[in-house]
């Protein structure tokens, strides 16, 4: 219900999947470029490795640039950031957490937050999904709110309604009751005369 994979966009393309979160889609891609980094983990020596991290680096890079510009689709639902799942703890270490980009313009992380990308771990993806599950919470509680505020509306229409109802009555009431008292009044009188009329036929 609240997830679906393999979602195709108008243009073709595929991401790995989509949290609905609400009317709206969180993309989510796991087609993270591990070539580099194996070989990065492998060098023997100083030199090679930099060199591996550098491509790796740039690999990252370039799949975040994707990521932002296939499935940040604001025109078809997707909210304005995605998740890039990194498939390994100590990849996301050596990706995000160490960072050896003091040479560089911009370090991975600040790369793809500035793509409003967000790198996950297995560790902190699930972290990311409570948050998500949170706000949809949130969005059906605010749900919720707006349900009563419309029902507190509709109860104050009605109220209104039976008000006016209650003082037409109210009026028709206070109007028989008047009608009433005059009537007894004109009853009293007749009373009183008839009253006159008998003890005049009596004397």
């Amino acid at each position: 219900e609240h997830f679906t994979l393999q979602y195709q966009f108008k243009s073709g393309e595929v991401v790995d999947a989509v949290i609905h979160l609400g009317s709206y889609l969180v993309p989510v891609d796991s087609k993270f470029p591990l070539e580099n980094f194996k070989k990065m983990v492998e060098s023997s020596e100083e030199k090679e490795r930099r060199v591996n991290r550098k491509k790796f680096v740039s690999d990252v890079k370039r799949r975040i640039d994707d990521i932002a510009e296939k499935y940040i689709v604001p025109d078809e639902g997707t909210f304005e950031f995605a998740l890039m799942y990194i498939p390994a703890e100590n990849v996301y270490y050596e990706t995000i957490i160490k960072d050896e980009s003091g040479s560089e313009k911009m370090s991975v992380c600040a790369y793809a937050l500035s793509k409003k990308v967000i790198p996950t771990s297995p560790n902190s993806f699930y972290a990311y999904l409570m948050a998500i599950l949170l706000g949809l919470r949130g969005l059906k509680i605010e749900k919720n709110v707006r349900e009563i505020i419309a029902n507190l509306g509709r109860l104050h229409g009605d109220l209104g309604k039976f008000q006016n109802d209650f003082e037409i009555v109210g009026k028709h009431i206070y109007s028989t009751k008047n009608k009433y008292e005059e009537a007894e009044r004109k009853l009293g009188r007749l009373s009183d005369k008839l009253l006159s009329v008998g003890e005049v036929k009596s004397s």
